[in-house]
């Protein structure tokens, strides 16, 4: 355990609360990054880092060359933006933009690697090379990556390797990661019967019950992750809504329903037989109603899928900061979403895990109650610092 560099990183905690409590109380939404982009880009500035705004739209790019010659670079990437919720805390910093707030610790996520490029910039002789300090927007709606990489992200700043993190409600100063599928791809799905409407008592008979057949369609979706997804096969397919109908006329059969959800998996295969079956289903028992069924079937993020030799090296860098016994080398796979998958599909990287729990109230993930353990940022901090010193050491 690296106590040392836990130490110096310490000494910056109140400043980079204070960012993080910040960014908290003014959440912005995915692609709506204007505040935060610009009080990262200030921060990055003030300590003498080269910045580049807009990509992407608000993306935030820090470049900073080491003291010492080296010719590796290396990529790390923060997201920035909050979620549609409202804030149900009792805290001094609670979000100012009603109806939206920092559910999922991006806020500290962002002042983490502000503190490693502060850090980083102080230490120029630290490493040999060149360091990316990446920002991203609009994680949440799964868009920001692809909005970087296609406005030449890696062609404009390229890299070796990349590298993300991400908190989750395990115990403070542990970490967690795994080689290979990490966390699931994410696709939205939306399914329309149409048929024939109708009265609801004395004509019943003439029209397509819709509602039955929606009753039918829910049922048989759990069939295809128990009889044709093999068992050792994680997947999830959710039901989200459904329309229909009114409460103002419930002697009316209606003659049109969209039911729409989501599904996750974490391989290729997988979403492909979910997206199979579902138009089938869809298909024959519409068939069977006497209706037609419209299949609206959209990829939203791939599978995140972590690189072997890199994830070894998040791995020892995890260690050198919190002691081989605090990083779980194999970590369960997760069926949650995170478009840094994207950047994985261009370049050589990983994606760990960093618990915050402690007797500190904040939450779960995306919950209203949800708040970033302060306590977590010199881990996070002294992490990034730990990689960038390892992979650019000569």
């Amino acid at each position: 355990m690296n106590s040392v560099l836990l130490d110096e990183v310490r000494a910056m905690q109140l400043e980079l609360t204070q960012i993080r409590q910040d960014i908290h109380a003014h959440p912005e939404m995915a692609m709506e990054e204007v505040r935060t982009s610009a009080l990262v880009s200030a921060k990055l500035k003030e300590w003498n880092i080269v910045v580049t705004e807009g990509v992407g739209q608000f993306g935030v790019v820090g470049t900073l060359k080491s003291l010492r010659p080296g010719n590796n670079t290396i990529g790390l990437r923060a997201d920035m933006d909050g979620l549609r919720i409202y804030e149900e805390n009792d805290v001094p910093y609670i979000s100012t933009t009603p109806g939206t707030m920092h559910a999922c610790g991006h806020d500290g996520h962002t002042a983490m690697l502000l503190g490693a490029a502060k850090y980083l910039a102080e230490h120029r002789d630290s490493f040999c090379g060149t360091v990316h300090f990446i920002f991203q927007p609009a994680e949440e709606k799964l868009i920001g990556a692809i909005a970087m990489i296609d406005d030449g992200l890696f062609d404009r700043f390229p890299v070796d390797a990349i590298y993300g993190l991400h908190n989750y409600p395990e115990k403070l100063g542990t970490f967690a990661t795994r080689p290979g599928p990490v966390m699931a791809g994410g696709d939205q799905w939306v399914v329309t019967f149409h048929g024939t409407g109708g009265h609801a008592g004395a004509l019943v008979h003439l029209t397509a019950d819709l509602t039955v057949l929606q009753a039918q369609f829910i049922l048989a979706l759990q069939t295809i992750i128990s009889r044709n997804i093999r068992p050792v096969d994680p997947a999830v397919i959710t039901v989200g809504a459904i329309e229909c109908g009114s409460f103002q006329s419930l002697n009316v059969m209606p003659s049109k329903l969209c039911i729409g959800g989501t599904a996750r998996s974490l391989t290729q295969s997988v979403r492909n037989t979910i997206q199979r079956r579902m138009k089938e289903i869809a298909t024959n028992l519409a068939a069977d109603f006497g209706c037609q069924a419209e299949v609206e079937y959209t990829s939203v993020a791939v599978p995140l899928v972590n690189h072997v030799e890199q994830t070894k090296r998040t791995i020892e860098a995890a260690q050198a900061v919190v002691g081989e016994e605090n990083v779980d080398q194999n970590m369960e796979p997760t069926l949650a979403g995170e478009d840094f998958s994207y950047m994985l599909l261009k370049r050589p990287g990983s994606f760990i895990f960093m618990g915050i729990k402690d007797e500190t109230k904040f939450g779960n993930l995306h919950s209203s109650t949800y708040d970033f353990n302060d306590n977590a940022i010199p881990y996070g901090v002294a992490y990034w610092i730990r990689l960038v010193q390892q992979e650019l050491s000569n």
